[in-house]
């Protein structure tokens, strides 16, 4: 049996919307800034769907890696901006875990809070700290079917040493959902199972 390759590609536009290596994200509002600049900027050039992530080195703040949800275009049901964002640092810096002995500590930025499979991907991928942008219930509104995520996560990646900030520019970043789903966007998963 011969089994398709599979492979993820951020879109063409990525490169150049990205600053160089070099430029620095001082505050969460700069590095939230990127992230929901990386949504807005896919939904307006049509390639995926409203979300944006970075991974940002947290001891000089440079970005390490970012992301944008190409699901429906890529026709791949994990490719949420967190997971893209998350293995192109993987990739990147040769190392499944970004946590790991004698690494720098990084932190996973995302336009809206995470669903229940990036939830369950933020500890094994090492991050130290997740920030966040719009709420569950934001892209609930807008009809993203966000999964049984447990009902009070935030504690549970605290539990395991993983800060969790909430709310940085949620009302920008709950606009671009909302823009997204008035222009007729594709909700994936809308069925919510049925």
């Amino acid at each position: 049996m011969r089994f398709a390759e599979v492979s993820l590609r951020l879109p063409e536009w990525v490169g150049e919307y990205v600053p160089d290596e070099e430029t620095l994200y001082p505050t969460a509002e700069d590095r939230m800034r990127l992230a929901i600049g990386l949504a807005r900027e896919n939904l307006r050039r049509g390639t995926g769907g409203p979300f944006g992530a970075a991974i940002f080195e947290k001891e000089s703040w440079r970005v390490v890696s970012v992301g944008v949800n190409v699901v429906v275009p890529q026709s791949n049901s994990a490719a949420h901006a967190e997971m893209v964002a998350i293995m192109v640092a993987q990739a990147g810096l040769g190392d499944f875990d970004l946590g790991g002995e004698g690494r720098p500590a990084y932190e996973l930025v995302t336009s809206t809070e995470p669903c229940a499979m990036c939830f369950g991907a933020v500890p094994w991928a090492g991050v130290r700290t997740l920030v966040c942008g719009a709420r569950d219930e934001d892209a609930r509104g807008c009809g993203f079917d966000e999964g049984a995520k447990i009902p009070d996560w935030a504690a549970e990646l605290e539990r395991r040493g993983i800060s969790v900030e909430r709310d940085v520019l949620r009302e920008e970043s709950a606009e671009v959902l909302r823009e997204y789903a008035e222009s007729g966007g594709v909700i994936y998963n809308g069925r919510r199972g049925e």
